[in-house]
């Protein structure tokens, strides 16, 4: 069990570490131009100088994709329900969801901060309006594939409709979100710094980018980047966790434990 929970912490450091050599090697021996790829040396001692500055803004970036996102996944929760207990609901909100999902929501960021404002309200509705699609979808696939022999059981001894989601269709559910929250996290990333970077408040890392870009500073736009690789990579790792905690009780992570 030890030895086998060290391979599995290994891994991952190996794979990174293995990524960032390459990298760092690709730099250095094809003489790529500054602006156009930065060694990650050079990027991870830019951020030791900058680091006030990336720490606060990656805050800012992390609160505008975890509230959106919350956003998301709450308003999916209910819309989900309602189309896997009605088709004709179901029916009548898929052609909506599916335009919502196909939009480019980088046209519309201009129309949405000039109508909310600047600040924190355009990022979070960017964000919760491009990850609600997806949610919504596994919410639904994942509340219809409950156990057929579970769900005569709990009408057997007449539970409610409130029963049946919360003890038997959410429960059924939560693999399918937590594989779309994998998936959701470098969306809502993606849109909060696109969201930062044409907002009229000068905060978050995608107001760094936007500027780096516009003047050139090829250090502070790689650093951007980076910090954003970062922020993604710990909400997988804490994504992970929570399934395991959320779900010990799954075959999936029984298996896992093995």
């Amino acid at each position: 069990m030890t030895h086998q929970l060290l391979r599995r912490l290994l891994a991952p450091l190996v794979g990174i570490v293995v990524f960032l050599g390459a990298w760092e090697l690709l730099v250095r021996t094809q003489h790529v131009r500054p602006f156009v790829l930065r060694a990650p040396s050079r990027i991870v001692h830019y951020l030791g100088q900058q680091a006030g500055d990336y720490t606060g803004a990656a805050w800012v970036t992390i609160q505008h994709a975890m509230i959106g996102t919350a956003f998301a996944l709450l308003v999916a929760l209910l819309i989900g329900s309602a189309m896997a207990a009605s088709s004709f609901f179901e029916h009548a909100a898929q052609p909506v969801l599916t335009l919502l999902q196909v939009t480019p929501f980088v046209a519309y960021i201009a129309s949405v901060v000039l109508w909310l404002g600047s600040g924190t309200k355009p990022a979070v509705f960017i964000v919760a309006l491009v990850c609600m699609p997806a949610f919504t979808f596994a919410t639904v696939d994942g509340m219809r594939g409950a156990d057929p022999a579970a769900r005569e059981l709990l009408a057997s001894v007449d539970a409610t409709r409130w029963e049946v989601l919360w003890r038997l269709r959410l429960p059924s559910a939560m693999p399918s979100l937590f594989t779309t929250a994998r998936y959701n996290v470098g969306l809502a990333l993606i849109a909060a710094y696109l969201v930062e970077g044409g907002n009229f408040a000068n905060e978050g890392l995608g107001a760094i980018g936007k500027r780096a870009a516009a003047f050139n500073k090829g250090d502070a736009l790689w650093a951007a980047v980076f910090s954003m690789a970062l922020l993604g990579t710990i909400s997988l790792v804490l994504i992970s966790v929570a399934q395991r905690l959320v779900m010990h009780w799954h075959v999936s992570q029984r298996r896992q434990l093995r």
